[in-house]
Parts: C-alpha cells; sequence; structure tokens
C-alpha cells in the first residue's frame, strides 16, 4: 500500500541519467538526501516503444535539437535491463522505494520479475489497452498518469483494469498535463476533484511539469495522495526533461514544505484556540481601562474609558454595559475598570 497519512512523493528521475548508470545512481542519491518516498526512473526497449519516424515533440526539440530522430534521442537514453535490478537493489540499501515506468509489456514483466508492486502508468498508455490488460491481471498498485486525456478515457482506462483483476482500492489516479513545461494557465488543479467525484478513486493526485514548486505544494492543500515531480542533477546538462526538472536543493525544498503542509491541515477542522495560543490571550486581547483618573462617583463614559491590553480585565464585548455606570471608586489614568464585588467592597 501507499504510505498512509501522508502525501506519497515521488522524485521522477526518469531519463536524466542520461543514459549513464552512475548519474542514476547518483539521481538516488539526491532523492534520498531530498527525503522522498519513492525514486522513478523509466523503463523501456526502444525497439518495442515506436517506430523509427516519430516527429519529436515540440519540447523535445527545443531541448535537443531536430537533427534526430526520437527514435535516436531515446535509444541514446536506454539503460540496460540489468541495470534497473542494480538500481532497486542500490534504493532500497539506501532506504528508498524504487520504481519504474515500463513503456512496453516487456519492460513490465521484467519489473515485476525483480519485485516490483507499485507501477506508475505513462499518459502515454492511459488507451493502451493491450497493456493496461496485461498489468490488471497481477493486481498490482497502480499509479495512473493521466495527462492528453479526458473523463471518458480515464473511466475507459480504470474499467480495464478493474474488469481484467486490479481491485479499485489498488490504484491512485493522478492529474497531469504533458507539456513540458506546463503554463500556469494550463495546470488546472481542480481537475483532481473532477477525477475523485467521477471515477470514486480517493487516491488522487498530481504529477507536475511546471517550472517550481509551488504547483506541487498547492496540489497536496487541495488533497493529493500522491505527488510526482522531475528532478535532475543540474537543469543545464543536455537532454530532453532537464530543462523541466527541479534541482537538488529545489527538491529539498519541496519536500521540507510538503510536509509542512501535511501538518498544518491536521486538526479537528472546529475554529478554536490552540492549546499553544491560549497563554496568549490575556496578552494579546484588550479589556476595559481608564483613559484618565476617575474620581467615585464619577460616570463611565467614552470620554474617560478605552480599551488597552493587557486582556485580564473586563471584555470591551461588555462595553455597551459599562457606560453609564458609576464608579464604584477612584480608577487611576491605565487602570483596568473591576466591577464591584462582595471581596472588594
Amino acid at each position: 500500500m501507499l504510505i498512509q497519512g501522508k502525501t506519497f512523493l515521488i522524485g521522477e528521475a526518469g531519463v536524466n541519467h542520461n543514459g549513464d548508470y552512475k548519474l542514476a545512481i547518483k539521481l538516488i542519491d539526491i532523492a534520498v538526501e531530498a527525503g522522498l518516498d519513492a525514486v522513478k526512473f523509466q523503463t523501456w526497449k526502444t525497439e518495442n516503444l515506436l517506430t523509427k519516424n516519430v516527429k519529436k515533440a515540440d519540447y523535445q526539440i527545443s531541448t535537443t535539437g531536430a537533427e534526430e530522430t526520437q527514435f535516436e534521442m531515446i535509444k541514446k537514453l536506454e539503460l540496460p535491463f540489468e541495470d534497473f535490478k542494480k538500481l532497486k537493489s542500490y534504493a532500497e540499501s539506501n532506504g528508498i522505494l524504487f520504481l519504474s515506468t515500463a513503456a512496453d509489456t516487456e519492460s513490465l514483466e521484467y519489473l515485476i520479475d525483480i519485485g516490483l508492486n507499485i507501477f506508475k502508468l505513462s499518459s502515454a498508455d492511459l488507451t493502451n489497452y493491450p497493456y493496461l490488460k496485461f498489468l490488471a491481471k497481477y493486481n498490482k498498485q497502480v499509479i495512473l498518469s493521466t495527462g492528453m486525456a479526458n473523463i471518458q478515457e480515464i473511466k475507459d482506462a480504470l474499467a480495464v483494469l478493474l474488469n481484467n483483476g486490479t481491485d479499485k482500492k489498488n490504484i491512485s489516479i493522478l492529474h497531469c498535463n504533458t507539456e513540458y513545461p506546463t503554463a500556469m494557465e494550463d495546470v488546472n488543479l481542480h481537475a483532481m476533484e473532477h477525477i475523485r467525484a467521477e471515477t470514486g478513486i480517493e487516491n488522487i493526485g498530481y504529477s507536475d511539469h511546471t517550472m517550481g514548486i509551488e504547483i506541487p505544494i498547492a496540489a497536496v492543500a487541495l488533497g493529493a495522495k500522491v505527488i510526482e515531480k522531475h528532478f535532475t542533477i543540474d537543469r543545464n546538462m543536455e537532454g530532453p526533461d532537464h530543462k523541466a526538472s527541479l534541482e537538488p536543493v529545489e527538491l529539498q525544498q519541496m519536500v521540507k514544505t510538503i510536509r509542512n503542509v501535511e501538518i498544518a491541515l491536521t486538526g479537528s477542522k472546529m475554529k478554536t484556540p490552540t492549546a499553544s495560543e491560549m497563554k496568549n490571550i490575556p496578552i494579546a486581547r484588550k479589556s476595559i481601562v481608564a483613559i484618565e483618573n476617575i474620581k467615585e462617583g464619577d460616570v463611565f463614559t467614552s470620554n474617560n474609558l478605552g480599551v488597552k491590553r493587557p486582556g485580564t480585565g473586563i471584555s470591551p464585548m461588555d462595553w455597551e454595559n459599562v457606560i453609564g455606570q458609576m464608579a464604584w471608586r477612584d480608577f487611576n489614568i491605565d487602570e483596568l475598570i473591576v466591577t464591584k464585588t462582595k471581596e472588594n467592597e
């Protein structure tokens, strides 16, 4: 099961290792230091993923140029299967969960064989019926990204999973926009609520491709149970995804801020003073006081009474009850007005 009681934070290392196993290890170290729950890579065989003449996306052209094909670019980023087993072992030995998105069923089978129990599906495979059906029979935990999708396509993918062996309680759905980077006006965070209402899935989250850390933080405040965010060693490195990724210090800031937001969202939901602030009431609140010297027998008026700290005397909310009464003794300037009782007669 995903971690209960807090947001499940996935650091998307993705392809930011640039096809270099040693860089992949460094990315795991960064994820561990940031305090993420999981670090995620991508597993594929290029020949199973795309045909040789597929065009690059606009963001891929802007980050890697138009000279090479998408096939050539993807092939350079491919890690051999055996590397993922070693990366999994390294991650787990350092106390972080290892995940990888399989881009084809051969890769998916391999990840199942090496012991993965949580599977993140990319937005690209939301409409991949054979893939969804293949995964569903294993009844693993599934985190489904929904970039480029409308609500009916999400429902259709969910139906394939549910009808072929995946328990509903094992499914999480992430709102997502696949533009790298995503413009703020295209984020539409309230879509998370729409997905939850239409699918009945409680574990709704957000896979983020915006610049900066504010949007995943806002998503948590709106109830996201899972957050996925790309990160890199250095945003200036060559490769398609580095520019839309967080650098290590930013990643740490994101995790710390989200954990603080989670704490701030706990509580009874009732508006009542907390135990920690009760001590501030007599100091910060105010009382009715004399603003000039008042003699016994004088009438209390708005000219001789005012409101000042501390809050240990008569509350200003009783102002109308005090105005017009007669002073039962002398009161010096700045002295709290007190009512006459048997004890002070």
